[in-house]
């Protein structure tokens, strides 16, 4: 089958590897009819994640059909169209039974590795490092969907696959962003990044009920997006974000505030994001903190800061100082997704959200490469790539 490979740093190529088969009883195969290239994609891209291996196969957004199932896969069928969680879970450790299901206990073989960077692994990843299982990504023709019984969900005919497809991952995670922050009537969130999941995160914050959402990035395209969206947006090169947000909310800052960049913010920001560039460069430093830093003093006293943009090891000069003078709370996971499925769904279903607005290019794998790069630089006003293999 054909499959979106990684070589190393910027080299990602389209490549025939092996089809995948049943290795395990909870197992199904499904035949990927869409995928997308996430923004924690890049990170990988721009060899930011370790323990990729040359030959990984990437991505896990992906929805398909249900081509082979396993003995122990009753609730699956072939012909069963499917979107797949990006966390893998059990569904029977301590935390899939509390509903912390990219937690697992179970799911990351590689857990030992896992350990000696973060003290303790969370679940399996697709596609996403032999720190989190090494398992093969959806970026591709097929996919093996291990602990099939608990992962997928069937996809009602009256959805397309663009509408489905971001419950693997951006839908859910915006959403849960979103849920942090224990929204109340009247209240205004912020939020840093309007890529795909920043755009998920303004959707879902005014579905749960945000009087106001202030979003910060500067690409024109985002931008507009997000006013589509109903957002006040605030362009981080041509004006100081902390004193516009301190304007447009009469001096008491945010109500809660969403990380949605993570790792690699712009360093066009700060003097601060200069210095973290330097110091990942130069192997001083792990990730980049900038928009962190920003969300802590842009929050009002006693809000919240909820953390969705992905990081990967130590931070830098976080002001701790200003989060615990100012009883801030801070939220943050990677999503466990199972847990939101069913009403994420009921959702679309009934229409309070389409998720597929945040589709900008629709592709093959073969065109998938050169995308990567697109996306990464955000040319051609790209926002989200889907890939129809």
């Amino acid at each position: 089958m054909k499959a979106l490979v990684w070589h190393g740093k910027s080299d990602i190529r389209c490549e025939s590897v092996r089809d995948p088969i049943l290795e395990d009883g909870r197992d199904a195969i499904i035949r990927v009819t869409a995928c997308a290239i996430c923004g924690s994609d890049l990170h990988i891209f721009d060899g930011m994640i370790p323990e990729m291996h040359r030959g990984d196969v990437l991505g896990h957004e992906t929805m398909g059909e249900v081509v082979e199932v396993g003995k122990g896969v009753g609730n699956l069928r072939v012909g069963d169209r499917v979107v797949v969680p990006f966390t893998i879970a059990c569904g029977e450790c301590f935390f899939c039974r509390n509903g912390f299901y990219s937690g697992c206990e179970r799911t990351n073989p590689d857990h030992a590795r896992a350990e000696k960077l973060w003290g303790h692994s969370p679940a399996g990843l697709f596609g996403y490092s032999h720190l989190l299982g090494g398992y093969a990504g959806g970026q591709a023709e097929y996919l093996r969907v291990p602990y099939a019984d608990v992962g997928p969900i069937k996809v009602p005919d009256q959805l397309t696959d663009e509408q489905a497809l971001f419950l693997s991952d951006i839908f859910p995670t915006g959403y849960m962003a979103a849920e942090f922050c224990a929204i109340q009537p009247g209240q205004t969130i912020a939020i840093w990044g309007c890529g795909p999941v920043g755009q998920m995160a303004i959707r879902s914050a005014f579905l749960l009920g945000a009087e106001r959402v202030l979003a910060i990035d500067t690409v024109p395209e985002r931008l507009a997006l997000a006013r589509e969206g109903g957002a006040e947006t605030v362009d981080f090169r041509s004006e100081d974000v902390y004193d516009r947000i301190q304007a447009l909310t009469g001096g008491r800052g945010a109500d809660a505030c969403i990380d949605a960049v993570g790792t690699e913010a712009d360093t066009w920001s700060g003097i601060d994001a200069v210095v973290d560039r330097i110091k990942t460069a130069t192997f001083l430093g792990t990730d980049r903190p900038h928009v962190l830093r920003q969300a802590i003093m842009c929050c009002r006293n006693f809000g919240t800061v909820s953390i969705v943009g992905v990081y990967g090891g130590l931070l830098d000069k976080i002001p701790m100082g200003s989060a615990i003078n100012r009883g801030l709370t801070f939220r943050m996971a990677q999503t466990p997704v199972q847990h939101y499925l069913p009403r994420l769904m009921d959702r679309i279903v009934k229409g309070d959200i389409d998720p597929s607005f945040v589709i900008t290019h629709r592709a093959t794998l073969e065109e998938g490469p050169e995308l990567y790069k697109t996306f990464r630089d955000k040319r051609d006003g790209c926002i989200k790539v889907v890939m129809k293999p």
